[in-house]
């Protein structure tokens, strides 16, 4: 199979976050680096689909979280889901799915972090200043810190073994932003929190971090 966007649409949405466009805007910067998406047009047939035969060489998920009051994924789901999770296909987890499939473990250790309600927060949308803590991974080698229009997610839980790359700063305290983590099961996550909104993949740091990040994953 090719390539996966599981993107927001459907139940998989929520009331802030304008999936259509930055669905978009993935599919644009993916192309771009060489790696074509295909979007399932609903989630949770795709990952019922993951829980046999081919799984994907590349899964990018832009997803809100279910606020439907039915189960995140649904039981005819949930194999596939963990199936994805537990096998060495690369993912790309961007911004707000870092709050989705609630409460299942296994999604936390497949991502090496994730937004804990009540702790987890973002200041004001806006001017956001990213540093850049790793210049000598493949993703951020020769890159410079930069400015984009964007929320700034803090005080995620993140896993100590993560090797961060991006960072913002808040109230004197340092958070990551973005992340590459080595999962269990042989496969490689790379976590990015920023893209809340088209303004921040017109950012052209912001693409090439992506672009870079899924040469990296395909490589």
């Amino acid at each position: 199979m090719s390539a996966v966007l599981l993107g927001g649409a459907g139940r998989w949405t929520d009331p802030w976050h304008p999936f259509a466009e930055t669905n978009a805007a993935i599919a644009e910067i993916a192309a771009d680096a060489g790696v074509p998406l295909e979007q399932p047009d609903d989630v949770d047939t795709a990952l019922a689909g993951f829980a046999s035969g081919p799984l994907p060489s590349l899964v990018v998920v832009n997803v809100g979280l279910p606020r439907d009051e039915r189960p995140v994924p649904f039981t005819d789901a949930v194999r596939g889901f963990h199936r994805l999770l537990a096998s060495p296909v690369p993912l790309l987890v961007l911004h707000v799915s870092t709050t989705s499939f609630a409460d299942d473990d296994a999604w936390e250790r497949a991502v090496g972090g994730v937004w804990v309600r009540g702790t987890t927060m973002h200041p004001p949308y806006g001017p956001a200043r990213v540093r850049v803590v790793d210049d000598e991974h493949p993703i951020t080698a020769g890159s410079s810190d930069f400015t984009l229009q964007d929320e700034r997610y803090t005080r995620l839980r993140v896993a100590p073994d993560v090797r961060v790359l991006l960072e913002h700063e808040h109230e004197g305290e340092r958070h990551p932003l973005a992340w590459v983590h080595e999962r269990a099961g042989g496969g490689t996550t790379v976590h990015d929190a920023l893209g809340h909104s088209a303004a921040s993949f017109a950012s052209p740091e912001h693409r090439a971090f992506l672009r870079r990040a899924l040469v990296f994953l395909t490589r």
